[in-house]
This record gives C-alpha cells, structure tokens and sequence, in this order.
C-alpha cells in the first residue's frame, strides 16, 4: 500500500486540518485494516442523509457510513462522514471536531473490518475501546451508546 492508495475527500466547508485527518486515515489502513486501503469522504448532513436513504432504506441523517469492498481486492472500502454531526457530537463530548472525525473513522473502520456493533455480542465494543487507548483517542461510539 502506498500514500496514493488512500483517498480523502472534503465537500464541506468546515475548516478541518485536512493533512492531519489523511495522515490518520494512512494509519488505520496500515494499522487496523492491515494494509488494506480505504477511502473517506467528509460532507454535510444532506449528502449523508441522501447515502443513508439511497443505501439503507433510513431517511435520516447519520455520523458515519461504511460501505464494505470484496476482500479479495486489497480494498477495504469507504466511508463518508458528516462533519456536521462530528461538529455537533464534538461539543456534545467536549472535545474537538478533529477528534470526533478520527473517531468516526475509525468506528468506520471497525465496520470495514467486518464488526458489527448492532449483531455481535460485543466484540466491536471491545475492538473500538482497544484502538481508542492505542490511538489517543476519546470514547467512542458504542461506549456513548451504552451510557
């Protein structure tokens, strides 16, 4: 894998250290992924809205996406994020939006990786809180969930 394998795109205006986030996704691909690449797209509401009705049957907006790829190929998949909701859910748990992005990426991930928060009897939960400490980062997704 290399840095070209790794895709990154912003459709929002938010000022977001985008060198800072690409920098991350490089990490979870090597780390997480185990060298498989994945692409993010960072939009607004509407765009993840439209995904999640286009994809899921739910005409609701959401966090973060993860759209799976064939194994075989040493593509992980995509994901795309709102960076509305990250906005939001940042100030919720008080910290900040580059944080929240690099937690919604990387519970993406975990879904890229074939967990399933919603079917498995707490592995994903296990396997978030795990990369959490190991990256730096706050709690997570599934840990505000259950709180």
């Amino acid at each position: 894998m290399s840095p070209s394998d790794i895709s990154l795109l912003f459709r929002t205006a938010r000022k977001i250290r985008r060198g800072d986030l690409r920098l991350f996704l490089e990490e979870l691909s090597k780390r997480v992924m185990r060298g498989r690449a994945l692409s993010c797209l960072i939009s607004g509401d509407a765009e993840l809205r439209r995904l999640n009705k286009q994809f899921r049957g739910k005409n609701s907006t959401t966090d973060v996406l993860s759209f799976p790829s064939r194994p075989s190929n040493g593509f992980a998949g995509d994901l795309a994020i709102s960076a509305d909701r990250a906005k939001a859910q940042a100030a919720e748990h008080r910290h900040s939006i580059d944080d929240e992005l690099r937690i919604l990426m990387l519970h993406g991930a975990l879904h890229l990786a074939g967990l399933d928060h919603e079917s498995d009897s707490g592995e994903m939960a296990r396997a978030e809180a795990r990369w959490r400490k190991r990256l730096g980062l706050p709690g997570g997704l599934i840990e505000r969930a259950r709180s």
